[in-house]
C-alpha cells in the first residue's frame, strides 16, 4: 500500500477548514436579519400605544345651564384638563346699574373659588348673595355635565348627542315641567337627570314683584336643593312661600313624569 504523500494530506485538510469557514459564514447571515425583523417588529407597536396613554388628561370646555336670579341670569363656563377644573369663567352675569360693579367684583373671587375648590361647595362673595348663588347653581350643572360626560375633552357633538339618546337612567336629560300658576304668577321649574338621577334643578319661572321677589330669592335654593336631595317632588314647602312651593313641587312632577315617560 502506498503511504499518503505528506503534501496531499495537507491540502485536503486545508480544504475541508476552508469548506467549513465558507459553510459557516453562508449560515449566519440567515439568522441576522430574522433578529433585526424581531427587533423592528416590536417599536411600532409601542410607538402606537403612546398617544391613547394619555386619553382621558386631555382638555375640554363644559357650560352649564343659565341660572336665573333677580338680577339676572348667571351662567358659568369650565375648562377642565384631567379630570380637574382648570379655569373658570361666567358667560352670562348681571348687568346694568349698581349690577354692573357688584359682577366686577364678584365674579373673578368666584372664578378663582371655583378653580380652587374644584367644587360648587364655595362660599358667596359679601354683597353679591344673588349672584353667587346663581353662579353655584350653573357651576354645579356645568360638573354635572362633565362628571356626565366622563371627560371633557371626549365629548363632541356626536357625544351629547348619545348622551341624550341614551334614555333615562342612562345618559344625561335636560327636562322642563310644565308652568304652574299661582296667585302670585307663574312658577317652571328645570331638572337635570342623569344616571336615573336629578343632578340639578333650577328655576324658570317665579313670582316677582314687590314682597315676591324677597319671597322667591329666599324659597327657590332650597327648592331647588331639595328637589335634587329627594330625587322626587315629595318635597317639604318653604316656610313663609306656600304657593310658591306648591307651583314649585306641581311643576317639578310634570318634569319628572316627562322622564318616566
Amino acid at each position: 500500500m502506498k503511504k499518503s504523500h505528506p503534501v496531499r494530506r495537507a491540502v485536503l485538510a486545508g480544504a475541508a477548514t476552508v469548506s467549513g469557514i465558507v459553510l459557516l459564514l453562508s449560515l449566519k447571515p440567515a439568522s441576522d436579519p430574522g433578529a433585526a425583523s424581531a427587533a423592528g417588529g416590536a417599536a411600532p407597536p409601542a410607538a402606537a400605544e403612546a398617544p391613547q396613554g394619555g386619553r382621558g388628561a386631555g382638555t375640554g370646555t363644559v357650560t352649564g345651564a343659565a341660572a336665573d336670579t333677580q338680577y339676572g341670569p348667571v351662567q358659568v363656563r369650565l375648562t377642565v384638563s384631567g379630570g380637574k377644573v382648570t379655569a373658570a369663567e361666567a358667560v352670562q352675569a348681571p348687568k346694568g346699574g349698581q349690577s354692573d360693579q357688584v359682577t366686577a367684583d364678584a365674579v373673578p373671587k368666584l372664578n378663582q373659588a371655583a378653580v380652587t375648590a374644584g367644587t360648587a361647595d364655595i362660599d358667596a362673595v359679601s354683597g353679591a348673595t344673588y349672584t353667587s348663588a346663581g353662579y353655584k347653581q350653573s357651576l354645579q350643572s356645568a360638573l354635572d355635565k362633565a362628571a356626565s360626560a366622563g371627560s371633557a375633552d371626549e365629548t363632541g357633538a356626536g357625544g351629547a348627542a348619545e348622551a341624550e339618546a341614551g334614555g333615562a337612567g342612562q345618559g344625561t336629560q335636560v327636562l322642563t315641567g310644565d308652568v304652574t300658576q299661582t296667585q302670585y304668577g307663574p312658577v317652571q321649574v328645570r331638572v337635570t337627570v342623569s344616571g336615573g338621577k336629578i343632578t340639578n334643578a333650577e328655576t324658570l319661572q317665579a313670582p316677582k314683584g314687590g314682597r315676591s321677589d324677597q319671597v322667591t330669592a329666599d324659597a327657590v335654593p332650597q327648592l331647588n336643593q331639595a328637589a335634587v336631595t329627594a330625587g322626587t317632588a315629595d318635597i317639604d314647602a318653604v316656610s313663609g312661600a306656600t304657593y310658591t312651593s306648591a307651583g314649585y313641587k306641581q311643576s317639578l312632577q310634570s318634569a319628572l313624569d316627562k322622564a318616566g315617560g
